[in-house]
């Protein structure tokens, strides 16, 4: 998607060969208008799937979940990474690590809003290791549902993630594929296949 890859050029920072920072209009500051148009996009590639549920995880994954919920007219879940006073029981919870944060978290979703039937789109903000995405997959898994798809918005190709979560069946859409962040420049991996 070539909107989200400017973004990423113009205004993405990367930090060291493994961490590319998009706070100023992913994570912390959004661009609803890039938000709107990531929604579209994952609507277009996903329309066929019979989508009934997005799934996502807090919290940079809720804007763009949102958006393609709008677009595909279907309900948004979002797996808590925190106890919920108000969502104590029938959940449904898996172990994620975060590449980003160094440390494991537990994620649930109550079982009233996602069950058997279910065609579930997951959406996230990053793949690196794919441990979110893997989780969530579970958390489906567990509500007797069906993972339709993986919809990412930026995967760092040269870490295992996508690797890990096509090896286990899943359709994996990404809409900016990064091959290094070597020198602190991003490289696509569109570019290599071009040349």
């Amino acid at each position: 998607m070539e909107l989200l890859k400017d973004k990423i050029l113009n205004d993405g920072i990367v930090l060291n060969e493994n961490v590319l920072k998009v706070d100023s209009f992913i994570n912390h500051q959004m661009d609803p208008f890039l938000m709107k148009e990531i929604g579209k996009e994952f609507a277009r590639i996903f329309r066929e799937e019979n989508i009934t549920k997005i799934l996502t995880i807090e919290s940079s994954g809720i804007a763009p979940a949102i958006m393609a919920g709008l677009e595909l007219e279907v309900p948004v879940i979002f797996a808590r990474k925190r106890q919920s006073l108000t969502l104590t029981n029938d959940l449904f919870s898996a172990e994620v690590y975060s590449y980003t944060k160094q440390e494991t978290s537990k994620i649930t979703v109550s079982n009233k809003y996602i069950g058997k039937g279910d065609n579930v789109l997951i959406i996230d903000d990053f793949l690196a290791n794919g441990q979110a995405a893997i989780g969530l997959a579970e958390l489906v898994k567990k509500a007797n549902a069906n993972v339709s798809g993986i919809g990412i918005l930026i995967e760092k190709s040269f870490q295992p993630g996508a690797d890990t979560i096509r090896a286990k069946g899943y359709r994996l859409e990404s809409l900016a594929r990064i091959l290094s962040l070597q020198d602190k420049n991003v490289q696509f991996v569109e570019e290599v296949i071009q040349k």
